[in-house]
């Protein structure tokens, strides 16, 4: 994106990826287009920010958390200058520039095959699928550590910014003091609601009080951001924010998925996230099945991949939806967007999981609702900040396919009421949640840090 002289953000074209359900194939090296693209030029006056983070676009066209990548081309739409510096991974590349930005990836292991903590769900579900990964771990923490500290050693840099507790944030909190760099660490939910052992929670307790200011994603990442012992002015809520120029319904891309996917005059759900038990997929399934007399026609995207993809294609089997349900894979990132506007009804379906982990905020309910596409989501954790029941959505009870099939049946018999709640959560997003407003309330606080240095 880039910001007009007007102040509003448009879009700016992209690469070509791979084509949708496929990842890219690997890393795009710093060419000479990049060095002269005037996004990534100094820019006159323009502040440094170290951005670091353990989950990191892996090259053009990956589809993880491109939020992070979004922020950092917001606010150098702004006028900062963003560098990020996050792990390496197998087949990227070590320094290249992605969408103006430029990036950094720190090695920590050798040979690259074993370089597999982060990315592909997160560190989190890796760790939980592969419990062995924690061997490699003070490897990753060491190696940040060292990469950090040199990076500020350079005095090339105005601020510290870090996404995710731990470990970034506790590797900004050794850091940062040192080299009197004005430091923000930044929430996003499972750093907080997971690692809730006593060592965990001290070293989360250690990171967040050394900080600046910490920004916290949703209204339930602020509360507990405080019970660590924060005051309310140590800790801000930013959400991350979403794209509002989303294709139409009648765009040509929609219409080929809505052409593709949807049976007859049934409607089509769909459902994005990664495929692990918290997000709920099996109680979507379930409701897909209850469904069945109903809407003999309706059609669910599944989109996404993860650890338990298997077990919910043998629930699939064994519920006998095959013929209802499709799983499509992980798609790039600027693909789920066409999908999402071609659902004539946008379901997530998280759940409060037993470790403590909840949806802090819910960026593809975000997407759904400035896509003008009617939303069914749990009421948990962050989720209500944005969906208001009856009002910008229809909220149900975690694990209750019972009513999520339920709230499906109200949509569809009656268009009137899903048509007044997508306008209403369009509405809402626009105001409250884009990407222009998430990068606009970074920039205010990092302003206001750099001019309190700056105070005798």
């Amino acid at each position: 994106m880039r910001m007009t002289e007007s102040g509003r953000f448009v879009s700016e074209p992209r690469s070509a990826g791979s084509p949708a359900g496929i990842l890219a194939p690997g890393p795009t090296p710093i060419d000479a287009g990049d060095a002269a693209d005037p996004r990534v030029r100094d820019r006159p006056g323009g502040q440094r920010i170290l951005c670091v983070t353990s989950n990191f676009p892996r090259w053009r066209g990956d589809s993880t958390t491109p939020f992070v990548l979004h922020l950092a081309e917001d606010l150098q739409a702004l006028g900062w200058r963003v560098e990020v510096l996050a792990p390496h991974a197998p087949g990227a590349a070590v320094a290249e520039v992605i969408d103006g930005v430029r990036v950094e990836r720190f090695r920590y292991l050798w040979p690259e095959e074993l370089e597999t903590v982060c990315y592909q769900g997160g560190a989190l579900i890796n760790l939980r699928a592969r419990p062995q990964e924690r061997l490699k771990l003070p490897a990753l923490v060491a190696a940040q550590w060292l990469a950090v500290r040199q990076r500020l050693a350079s005095g090339n840099y105005d601020l510290l910014h870090t996404h995710w507790l731990l470990p970034q944030g506790y590797v900004g909190a050794l850091v940062a003091p040192v080299r009197r760099v004005p430091h923000v660490t930044t929430v996003h939910g499972g750093d907080i609601f997971a690692l809730r052992s006593p060592l965990l929670q001290r070293f989360k307790r250690v990171a967040a009080r050394a900080a600046d200011r910490v920004t916290a994603n949703s209204s339930v990442t602020e509360r507990a951001v405080r019970a660590l012992g924060l005051d309310a002015a140590s800790v801000v809520r930013i959400p991350m924010g979403v794209d509002l120029e989303v294709p139409a319904r009648d765009a040509p891309p929609v219409r080929l998925l809505r052409e593709r996917h949807r049976r007859g005059a049934g409607p089509l759900l769909v459902c994005v996230g990664r495929l692990v038990e918290e997000k709920g997929t099996a109680d979507l399934l379930r409701a897909v099945a209850l469904l069945a007399a109903d809407c003999p026609d309706l059609r669910a995207l599944v989109i996404g991949d993860g650890q338990d993809r298997s077990a919910f294609e043998w629930q699939v089997r064994a519920l006998d939806i095959e013929n209802r349900v499709s799983f499509t894979g992980w798609i790039q990132s600027q693909d789920v967007s066409a999908y999402i506007a071609a659902a004539d009804v946008f379901i997530n379906p998280s759940r409060r999981a037993s470790n403590g982990w909840v949806e802090a905020q819910g960026l593809a309910i975000l997407e759904a609702m400035a896509a003008g596409t009617p939303v069914i989501a749990t009421a948990e954790g962050g989720v209500v900040d944005a969906v208001a029941h009856e009002k910008t959505g229809l909220l149900v009870p975690h694990h209750a396919p019972d009513q999520i099939a339920a709230a499906v049946l109200r949509l569809w018999r009656q268009p009137g009421l899903a048509a007044g709640l997508a306008s209403a959560a369009k509405a809402r997003v626009g105001q409250r949640f884009s990407r222009e407003c998430s990068a606009r309330a970074f920039s205010t606080l990092f302003e206001e840090l750099l001019a309190e240095r700056a105070r005798p």
